[in-house]
């Protein structure tokens, strides 16, 4: 058994992407026999998901950096999309390079991703340009995230809010409803849907049903960053039933 070891920042009110992330690495050991996953958590302080509280957030980076520094990760995720789409276009390879160096300032020289990132690799190793998606966010802070993403050359054709501000409530949010909530969104000139731009809206029990109702490819924000990740592990970016950018068919 080889086991990999992730370590993760996560805001201290998320819930999800430790439950996600270890749930869809858990099926990947059904199908792949000999891996194992273990994951190690820094939190960085954040309940209300408004901009002041995302930059103060964003600014505990280099420390929770030092902490996963000690326990030698094979390779680091920070988990919250919004907050580094927040501070402008691009800024996901500002927040990857302070990553680094925080790392690195402990003695760890292990790769990063950003959850905001990868969604841009996942949206591009599925050959798509045009996608609508689903936020939790307020309008406002969805247009951030849509702003975001056109600056890097995506198209978002059409994009649902569902204005929830509070981190917790987010984390409570039934994925269920994302089975009804997809087909609110203008899909005629998408090519892929995201199904949540939110590594706090659950998402998973929904994602594969959504792919095979819609007749599109389907990604949440932690797909995308399950594929990163096992990339940088150097690993086949495989997870069953989690959509087509984890079927080993995406590039």
């Amino acid at each position: 058994m080889t086991d990999h070891h992730i370590g993760l920042i996560v805001p201290s009110s998320n819930l999800t992407m430790e439950t996600e992330l270890p749930r869809m690495m858990r099926a990947r050991q059904e199908a792949v026999p000999g891996e194992g996953f273990c994951f190690h958590s820094s939190r960085t302080r954040m309940r209300q998901v408004t901009p002041e509280e995302l930059r103060g957030m964003n600014a505990q980076t280099k420390r929770a950096c030092l902490e996963l520094a000690d326990a030698r990760p094979d390779v680091v995720v920070s988990a919250c999309l919004v907050a580094i789409m927040a501070q402008g276009p691009g800024h996901h390879r500002t927040a990857e390079e302070e990553m680094r160096t925080g790392l690195a300032a402990g003695g760890c020289r292990a790769p990063v991703v950003s959850s905001a990132g990868a969604l841009l690799s996942g949206i591009a190793a599925l050959g798509v340009e045009r996608v609508a998606l689903i936020t939790p966010y307020t309008r406002p802070l969805t247009a951030t995230v849509v702003r975001y993403l056109e600056e890097a050359g995506v198209t978002v054709v059409d994009a649902l809010s569902l204005e929830v501000p509070d981190n917790l409530a987010v984390a409570r949010l039934d994925p269920d409803d994302l089975r009804r909530h997809w087909r609110r969104l203008a899909l005629r000139d998408a090519q892929a849907i995201v199904l949540s731009a939110c590594v706090q809206m659950p998402s998973l029990p929904a994602v594969q049903d959504v792919e095979d109702a819609s007749g599109l490819p389907v990604l949440t924000a932690a797909t995308a960053t399950a594929h990163r990740m096992l990339t940088e592990l150097g690993l086949a970016p495989v997870v069953p039933d989690a959509g087509a950018l984890l079927s080993g068919a995406a590039a």
